[in-house]
């Protein structure tokens, strides 16, 4: 057999071509996957500063103040008022300290509690013998040092928060406490010793 008797091989069909509404089909899909990834990743870099607990916002005071109208002359109606809104940051107050100045009077004790307890304090203070009631904040209480205590003490606990100090002084010395948070306790001590001193 000569190779003009050979058959030739029959060339492929043309591959058929897509409608277009064929090929939407597959990008549309595509291209909206790739717009949720996009969104993903730039949601995730987001902000790189971070806050810590110091970072107390200062409170903020807004004023209201009306201005005075200008005087319009040979008018027959009065010009009308404007008010003008004005917000200003307030600092805070500063935390009373126990300081030298808080020292007792000879013979007597002094208990303080101060702070921020928005909620309230249960407070008692006294000595190895006596427990009395104190309330609000700032509080002052005095007490005679009796001959023979042991020791004077002050306790406050908050009520739902807060942040609070108490301390108590007898001849000069000092004890302090501090409370921060729902339902602790803030407590100070003075020891007698046996000198007839107090620590």
């Amino acid at each position: 057999m000569s190779w003009n008797n050979q058959l030739s091989p029959t060339p492929a069909p043309p591959a058929p071509n897509r409608p277009r509404w064929a090929r939407k089909r597959i990008a549309v899909p595509v291209a909206a996957v790739l717009l949720f990834v996009g969104v993903g990743i730039g949601s995730t870099e987001g902000d790189d500063t971070k806050s810590t607990g110091a970072d107390k916002p200062a409170p903020r005071v807004t004023v209201t103040v009306t201005a005075k109208p200008a005087r319009i002359k040979d008018a027959a109606e009065p010009a009308p008022s404007v008010t003008v809104t004005k917000t200003v940051t307030a600092k805070p107050k500063p935390e009373p300290k126990a300081t030298e100045s808080d020292e007792a009077p000879a013979g007597t004790a002094v208990f303080k509690v101060w702070g921020s307890a928005p909620a309230g304090a249960d407070i008692t203070y006294g000595s190895d013998s006596d427990n009395l009631d104190g309330s609000g904040l700032p509080m002052t209480k005095t007490l005679k040092v009796q001959d023979g205590a042991l020791y004077y003490h002050i306790s406050a606990q908050l009520q739902g928060g807060g942040d609070i100090r108490c301390s108590v002084t007898i001849d000069g010395q000092t004890k302090t406490g501090h409370a921060r948070g729902s339902y602790n306790i803030c407590s100070a001590q003075l020891n007698g010793d046996f000198s007839g001193g107090w620590d």
